[in-house]
């Protein structure tokens, strides 16, 4: 094969794929190439990490997908958690068949739109042990990567299993240029500490840190909302600014959480007034806000004369992820030409009932 041999995806001259890397074989090439042929089309790859286990990082990762699908994007969830896959039953998709041909492999797609790919999604007993070691795991990630049609994206989501072992070396290395990671941590020194290793792990591989979560963080009692740090408080807050990268918010510690996990609704879809359910809706509108910054580059001139309307979901003066339990929807009519907003009001939605939008 020669070393000017294209992939066909794009016509990124420098797109890595695009020529071998120094005693790369044949075959390794071609692999490289499918990676990036299907990751081309997704515009977005975020890796979720956690330094140490129980931290909440499989929940945080489905409820970021889940209220990203919500606000309208195309979303991916990818659980390369190869030994304890948790995603399937927190989406209640544990039972669902992954469908393909000889080439490729179909993800699991929910009623919300998202798609999701689990190694739990392909045991045919989900009580059975997965006893690999890691170039089995890294075959797998590989395949999850190359040979599922994701299609075009808006965003992937990588659920990766906690420390800094083979799975997101893995992932990372595969992907080459993820967008960024998303480190999930809880209040107490022993979880903060873990996360600094974390971050120096995404330095070393050259992935940005697009922020930090402190995940449990004081619990809201929901008959007073009263607020009591049980873990403590702002370890995750502190230790972000000392280590100069952003602090993407705290999610509170909530019943509904573990009650929604275990049901295989995220808590933004079914609970999304909730002070848990507001906090990740915070968290999403920074992604979306980066997101929108760069869309806005490429964004064509309009050409189109007169006003539009553009509909906003809120609840408690921020953007609600669900628009059937929005408290009322912010309504601008702008100036598409100009670009300029011309009006607003604030209307009460009507009752929630199917087909109501």
């Amino acid at each position: 094969m020669s070393n000017e041999s294209s992939c066909g995806s794009c016509s990124d001259s420098s797109c890595s794929a695009q020529s071998k890397k120094p005693n790369e074989g044949d075959r390794e090439f071609q692999e490289r190439q499918a990676i990036a042929a299907r990751m081309c089309r997704i515009k977005k790859k975020i890796v979720v990490l956690s330094g140490k286990g129980g931290v909440g990082k499989s929940t945080v990762a489905t409820n970021v997908a889940a209220a990203l699908s919500l606000a309208g994007r195309k979303v991916g969830l990818l659980d390369i958690d190869i030994h304890g896959p948790s995603v399937p039953k927190m989406l209640h998709i544990e039972g669902s068949r992954v469908a393909g041909n000889e080439t490729e492999l179909y993800p699991v797609e929910t009623a919300s739109g998202l798609k999701v790919m689990s190694i739990g999604l392909l045991m045919q007993n989900k009580d059975e042990a997965v006893i690999w070691r890691g170039p089995m795991k890294y075959g797998a990630i590989m395949q999850f990567l190359k040979d599922v049609e994701w299609g075009d994206l808006d965003f992937l989501i990588v659920d990766s299993p906690p420390g800094t072992g083979d799975e997101p070396l893995s992932v990372v290395q595969l992907i080459e240029k993820p967008d960024g990671a998303i480190i999930v941590t809880t209040p107490q020194d022993v979880s903060v500490a873990d996360v600094r290793r974390s971050i120096m792990f995404c330095r070393q591989l050259d992935l940005p840190v697009l922020g930090v979560i402190e995940n449990m963080s004081g619990f809201v009692c929901p008959h007073c909302s009263e607020h009591t740090d049980i873990f403590g408080t702002g370890g995750g807050k502190a230790m972000a600014e000392e280590m100069g990268v952003p602090f993407l918010g705290a999610i509170p510690l909530d019943p509904q959480v573990v009650m929604s996990g275990d049901s295989g609704k995220p808590i933004v879809e079914g609970e999304a007034h909730t002070e848990t359910g507001k906090a990740f809706g915070r968290v999403v509108r920074q992604l979306l806000e980066s997101h929108l910054e760069e869309a806005e580059k490429n964004f064509p001139a309009t050409s189109s004369e007169g006003n539009v309307k553009i509909a906003v979901p809120v609840a408690d003066g921020v953007l609600c992820m669900h628009f059937g339990h929005c408290e009322h929807f912010a309504v601008f009519e702008v100036d598409a030409q100009n670009k300029k907003i011309l009006d607003s009001q604030k209307l009460s939605p009507p009752a929630h009932e199917p087909g109501v939008l």
